[in-house]
């Protein structure tokens, strides 16, 4: 069949293809490349996909009904697809699944040699079989997973056809390819293993110490089951109230996973893992690598360094290990000098020992010593000299209250350093320490406060040391009028109005006694007890009782900026009250990301979480989801946080998170306040009206863009201004976030500070303008991500 560009455009930005709407594949009736079958309820898809930004498709299953792409098992994992138009999925006449081009085998995916007739059904359950005319069971997809163990499906050994059964990794989160970590079943249970070489050499990286019984770390709602016999050996679980929302997944640094899926918050929820010692693996990180467990990421480079392929890291793949920015001196006649490594664990690396004692002065005898060969790279020097030459492998941080080594690693004079590495620099050591220990105080405060803490017989209000106030349940009822006024409800919990005994206006948080609303409560306290800042909500107190937990704020007698921009409203906000609230935003957003000590993603900046006080001065508010960084920003968050329609591509992708995901956010909003509607909601529209596009479109065309102003403002709006706003969104939204401002560049963008250029139109804005009808299939499948 031939494809037009549109329908080839269309299947690459789907990523999963359109649906047959069967759950079975006959012999004789090939699925090509462009068909998906799907299981009976719906649940579960089988086709061709491209995982990430890979040029490669495989054949897969994923959960059909949720947006994000999720995969749990593939066919030819590691026989990749790379022209998909001439390929499709068939029945072979022995009854094997084939992967076939233009009807020539391309890749055999079973090995079933059941000559039957033979047809393939999807499963509710996830599973894939092959059966014959009386319904036997010829293969199934569950005794040849990949990386994912979904409920019924067994991990184990089958003694009597002399078959295992495992997980093992992908490769990197875009290459489904055999990776080099195992789950397996052995006699103490599941067990963890690192593939080093063929044949496969095993290592023991962890053990998952239960047996026979339900796992006491383990949800109460997942069931697992272990079995030893002469027979057989096999794990299995079932998920009692979450259907097939259940998966294991080995990931590809070797950490075996437990998520259940939350239709509640639309994510998947991670509530058990069993990680394995990635610094025990040999070149784990590769040359000059910096193993760091249980850290995010799991390698680091060297200041003077950096990876040597980039992409691989973003993927999490670190056997590439790290390349000088700049070469040495040495074999040029130049000079080089030495960056200083302390608290090292040098065991594994090979060195080469020297007659020299370990005093001050040998110590600079080893340098020169070191200097002297061009083929030493490092030294240190710790009882005697050792010399380092040829390459640097499996340097890790000494864990703990270990004692490690200096080392002295041998780097172009030209390289302007102060301490070590990307992850932490001298300059910045004290204040590190500084933002460590002053949380470390905060949330020691807030334990001897609430165990420390008595009631008082007058029932007056207590405030703690560190100024947070710490309220009494009975104190909160009688400020509330026993919870009777309701100012609005949110994911996490519902917020009622008070009063103070002193007349202060305040606005109480209940939060939902769940596990997933015990974490916002903890993140906002950590965040907001914290930090101060005029565009940044107070955080007034907090209420621990029981399972009670309430978050006491200033009261905003104006409301969200949602209630303002999308409801009826006797005020209509002007221009000018918009582009104030639109600079006090980005000023609190900015505070976030540059002037804390530790940088602070918010994760959700839409306009339910801008609050306005009396004078329409804008508060961020609602960190529940907020994550503390550090400032790398290097880290991949494993779980996804925001709102459909302002979800920054790199949640989908899996790219590393950055505070540039708050600057998309920032923009998607920017085009609310713009326009006074919802861009979601303009997606019901034909794509040619689509708000951000027409911004996009009309700044390159420098067309009027007076008419893309809230028609309820007729047209008052200071063109400048106004224009400034349509830049920066269009900036704040580019696909690659590079691309995108800092947040303290779109506060000076916006006073008029600084100038901004011509935004280039986002490729997914281009693709829509050729072919407008992408984005309507889009919508209406809802396989795309939120915010593209």
């Amino acid at each position: 069949m031939a494809w037009s560009p549109f329908a080839l455009l269309l299947i690459l930005s789907l990523k999963a293809h359109l649906s047959t709407a069967s759950d079975t594949m006959y012999r004789g009736q090939p699925l090509a490349w462009n068909q998906n079958l799907t299981s009976k309820s719906g649940i579960f898809e089988l086709g061709f996909f491209t995982p990430g930004k890979s040029d490669k498709y495989y054949v897969g299953i994923w959960y059909k009904t949720i947006a994000e792409l999720t995969v749990v098992w593939v066919a030819n994992r590691d026989c990749p697809v790379s022209d998909p138009s001439s390929k499709a999925l068939e029945i072979s006449e022995d009854g094997n699944l084939l992967i076939t081009e233009k009807g020539i085998p391309f890749c055999k995916c079973t090995n079933s040699g059941m000559p039957n007739y033979t047809v393939a059904v999807l499963l509710d359950n996830g599973n894939f079989i092959l059966r014959d005319k009386l319904d036997n069971v010829l293969w199934q997809s569950f005794e040849e997973q990949t990386n994912t163990l979904l409920p019924e499906a067994k991990i184990g050994y089958n003694r009597l056809i002399n078959k295992s059964n495992i997980l093992r990794s992908w490769t990197s989160s875009e290459n489904p390819g055999s990776g080099q970590f195992s789950a397996e079943l052995d006699e103490s249970g599941l067990a963890l293993y690192y593939i080093s070489n063929s044949p496969w050499r095993k290592l023991l990286m962890g053990n998952v110490s239960c047996i026979q019984w339900i796992c006491p770390s383990w949800p109460p709602n997942i069931h697992t089951t272990y079995v030893f016999n002469e027979y057989e050996s096999y794990f299995t679980y079932s998920s009692l109230d979450y259907a097939t929302s259940a998966r294991f997944v080995l990931d590809v640094t070797g950490d075996l996973n437990l998520y259940i899926w939350s239709s509640y918050s639309q994510t998947w929820n991670l509530l058990w893992t069993e990680a394995s010692r990635h610094c025990e693996i040999d070149g784990f990180c590769g040359n000059y690598g910096i193993c760091i467990q249980h850290k995010a990421p799991l390698c680091d480079c060297p200041k003077g360094f950096e990876p040597r392929w980039p992409g691989n890291w973003s993927t999490q793949d670190y056997s590439g290990g790290c390349i000088r920015r700049t070469p040495l001196g040495c074999s040029n006649g130049g000079i080089d000098k030495f960056l200083t490594m302390p608290n090292m664990h040098l065991g594994n690396l090979f060195r080469v020992a020297t007659k020299i004692n370990g005093t001050v002065q040998d110590i600079e005898a080893c340098k020169l010593a070191c200097l002297r060969d061009c083929d030493c790279i490092a030294y240190s020097c710790y009882g005697e000299c050792f010399l380092y030459m040829k390459q640097l492998m499996n340097l890790q941080i000494s864990p703990g209250t270990v004692t490690g080594e200096n080392l002295y690693v041998r780097i172009s004079a030209s390289e302007q350093f102060e301490y070590i590495g990307s992850r932490t620099k001298m300059s910045k050591k004290v204040a590190s320490i500084l933002g460590v220990s002053a949380m470390l105080i905060l949330l020691l405060s807030i334990v001897l406060a609430i165990i420390l803490w008595k009631p008082s017989a007058d029932g007056a209000l207590e405030e703690s040391e560190f100024s947070l106030m710490l309220f009494k349940y009975r104190d909160l009822r009688k400020a509330t009028k026993n919870f009777s006024q309701k100012l609005g409800e949110g994911g996490f919990g519902t917020v009622f109005k008070g009063t103070l005994p002193n007349s202060t206006a305040i606005a109480v948080k209940q939060t939902r006694s769940v596990e997933q609303g015990e974490k916002q409560f903890r993140a906002e306290v950590r965040t907001l007890g914290a930090i101060q800042h005029v565009n940044l909500l107070r955080l007034r107190g907090f209420c621990v009782e029981a399972s009670k937990r309430f978050l006491v704020y200033d009261y905003m007698p104006k409301g969200s900026l949602e209630s303002h921009l999308f409801q009826e409203v006797s005020k209509i906000l002007d221009w000018n009250t918009r582009y104030h609230i639109a600079i006090g935003i980005a000023r609190g957003l900015a505070y976030l990301h540059e002037n804390c000590i530790d940088c602070i993603i918010h994760c959700d900046i839409k306009p339910e979480n801008i609050l306005l006080d009396a004078e329409y001065d804008p508060k961020v508010a609602d960190f529940g989801l907020a994550k503390v960084i550090g400032r790398n920003f290097s880290r991949v968050l494993t779980t996804m946080r925001g709102t459909r329609g302002y979800l920054a591509p790199e949640w989908i992708s899996g790219e590393a998170i950055t505070p540039k995901v708050d600057v998309f956010s920032y923009g998607k909003l920017l085009f609310e306040i713009i326009s006074g509607r919802r861009n979601i909601n303009m997606l019901d529209e034909e794509i040619c009206n689509y708000f951000p596009t027409r911004v996009a479109m009309a700044i390159n065309k420098e067309e009027d863009l007076l008419t893309l102003l809230d028609f309820k403002l007729e047209g008052n709006a200071k063109m400048e201004e106004l224009t400034r706003a349509c830049k920066v969104a269009c900036w704040c939204i580019q696909d690659d976030p590079r691309d995108r401002p800092t947040m303290g560049n779109v506060v000076k963008i916006l006073e008029g500070l600084m100038q901004l250029g011509i935004p280039q139109i986002p490729l997914y804005f281009r693709r829509l303008s050729e072919n407008p009808m992408e984005a309507s299939v889009c919508h209406e499948i809802e396989t795309c991500s939120s915010s593209y």
